[in-house]
C-alpha cells in the first residue's frame, strides 16, 4: 500500500505504509457524536496540524489516538497494526507520546529530576531512583542534552512547580523526548501562554521537527501559528473531517473558508483576539 503527498517544496513524494492511520474513527457520548467517521493517514516523520474551533472534536480525536478513550466504532493503526484495543499505557510503550492542555509534570521535583525519571522509566530503572541516581551518569547527560534541546537547561535545578506556564510546557515536551516517543501528540502547546512565551515554544517544536526524527501531530485553533510548521493540516468541524491537505491547499479550500475564515470562527482560526 502507498499514497502520495505534496512536500512543502512542491515536490510530489511517495510514502509506503503510514506510521499512523485511522479508519472511520467514531465516538458517541449519549446521543452526541463527538468524532464522526474520521479517516486519515499520517506519514512517518511528518508534521500534521489539526485545527478547528472549540468543540470541533480535536482533543477527543487525540484521546482516541492515545488510548485515553475507546471508539464507538472504527480503528486506529500503528505501522499497519490495529491498536484500537490497546490501553494508553501500551500505546505509549509502542511510541505514542501525548501531551495535555494541562501540564503533566511532577511539581515537587526539579526540572532535571522530572526528565531523569522519564528516562529511567523508558530504561526500566525503577530501583534506587533517588539515593543512587548520581551513578547513572549517562542518564544525567541525556537529561541535560534534552533540556538544552527544549531551551530549559538554565532551569535544570528549579522546582517544577515554580516554573512559568510556558516553561512547564517545555518540560512536558522534554519528558516526551526522554521517553523516546516516536509520535508526539501535542495538544494546544501554546494555550495559556503569554505573548512572549509563544514564539519560544514554537521554536522548540520547530527544532524537534528539524531533527527529522519524530512524527508530530499538533492541535491548534489559530492557523497563523502553525502554517509555516505544518507539512499538512486537517480541519475538524462538528466532529467531522472537513478538509485535509497542505497549508496552501487548506488556505484555498472554499469549505474551510466558508466554515472558519469567514463569519463566526474567523477569530478562532486567524488568531485575532
Amino acid at each position: 500500500m502507498h499514497f502520495y503527498y505534496l512536500a512543502r517544496d512542491g515536490e510530489r513524494g511517495i510514502c509506503m505504509q503510514p506510521i499512523l492511520k485511522t479508519e472511520d474513527l467514531t465516538i458517541r457520548f449519549g446521543g452526541q457524536v463527538a468524532v464522526d467517521h474520521v479517516s486519515c493517514e499520517i506519514p512517518e516523520k511528518h508534521f500534521k496540524s489539526i485545527i478547528g474551533p472549540n468543540g470541533a472534536g480535536k482533543t477527543t480525536f487525540f484521546n482516541l489516538l492515545s488510548g485515553e478513550l475507546k471508539p464507538t466504532e472504527g480503528e486506529v493503526y500503528l505501522r499497519g497494526e490495529a491498536i484500537t484495543h490497546l490501553s494508553s499505557v501500551d500505546r505509549a510503550r509502542k511510541g505514542i507520546g501525548r501531551s495535555f492542555q494541562i501540564t503533566n509534570v511532577f511539581p515537587n521535583l526539579t526540572v532535571l529530576e522530572n526528565v531523569r525519571l522519564a528516562i529511567q522509566s523508558r530504561e526500566k530503572i525503577y530501583f534506587q531512583m533517588i539515593r543512587f541516581f548520581s551513578s547513572y551518569k549517562h542518564i544525567i547527560e541525556e537529561a541535560e542534552h534534552i533540556l538544552e534541546q527544549v531551551l530549559l537547561i538554565d532551569k535544570r535545578d528549579a522546582i517544577a512547580s515554580k516554573l512559568s506556564h510556558g516553561e512547564k510546557r517545555k518540560l512536558e515536551i522534554a519528558m516526551l523526548l526522554a521517553l523516546d516517543s516516536e509520535i508526539l501528540l501535542l495538544d494546544e502547546p501554546t494555550a495559556g501562554m503569554s505573548l512572549e512565551e509563544v514564539p519560544v515554544i514554537l521554536d522548540v517544536i520547530r527544532s524537534i521537527k528539524e531533527t527529522g526524527e519524530k512524527t508530530i501531530l499538533l492541535i491548534e485553533h489559530k492557523m497563523d501559528l502553525i502554517l509555516d510548521l505544518s507539512d499538512s493540516i486537517m480541519v475538524l468541524f462538528n466532529g467531522q473531517l472537513l478538509a485535509d491537505g497542505t497549508p496552501e491547499e487548506i488556505m484555498r479550500n472554499e469549505m474551510v473558508e466558508n466554515a472558519y475564515l469567514g463569519g463566526l470562527y474567523r477569530d478562532d482560526i486567524a488568531g485575532n483576539e
